[in-house]
């Protein structure tokens, strides 16, 4: 079971070495911490001299996911702000899916984060998270929902940090 306490990765040793072009890669609900906990927080990994992917940052008229799928694989760390709205987004979903995927593959560390959820809704999709990931998945293909739900499981699974701890 998860707990709020602290990060974990997957094993490198049998990984090939891989470049990373950013420290951190942040999958967030944009309307529920971008302009709050957000935008503090990538100020504090710039002051340490992290470089953060930024989805501002691509281009007008450049498809999106492309630019997100690449930026993921070249990150060292992704932090996944869980927030009660994140399962409500396709995007959120599909970019946790591949941060999964990129944890397996290629060792990245990945830092969940609860943002005022609990860890057990986002394992179980409960709650009022269980009730926005239904919206979500809600004419979806059983195999889609089926990686969005395997994905909310696991991270869910990972010790993370959780705001209802923080002073």
């Amino acid at each position: 079971m998860a707990s709020c306490s602290s990060s974990s990765s997957s094993s490198t040793s049998s990984l090939p070495l891989h470049r990373w072009r950013y420290h951190v890669f942040s999958s967030f609900r944009g309307e529920d911490v971008r302009k709050n906990f957000l935008s503090h927080f990538h100020k504090e990994l710039k002051l340490k001299g992290n470089d953060t992917f930024k989805d501002d940052g691509i281009k007008r008229s450049t498809s999106i996911w492309p630019e997100l799928k690449q930026a993921i694989w070249e990150s060292r760390i992704s932090i996944v702000v869980l927030s009660m709205n994140y399962a409500g987004s396709s995007w959120c979903l599909n970019e946790l899916v591949e941060i999964m995927e990129c944890r397996e593959v290629a060792g990245q560390t990945l830092m969940p984060i609860f943002y005022e959820v609990d860890p057990s809704d986002v394992r179980k999709q409960k709650g009022e998270f269980g009730k926005a990931f239904e919206k979500t998945y809600a004419g979806r293909t059983v195999e889609e929902t089926q990686r969005w739900r395997q994905a909310l499981t696991n991270v869910g699974s990972i010790a993370g940090e959780c705001s209802s701890n923080w002073k």
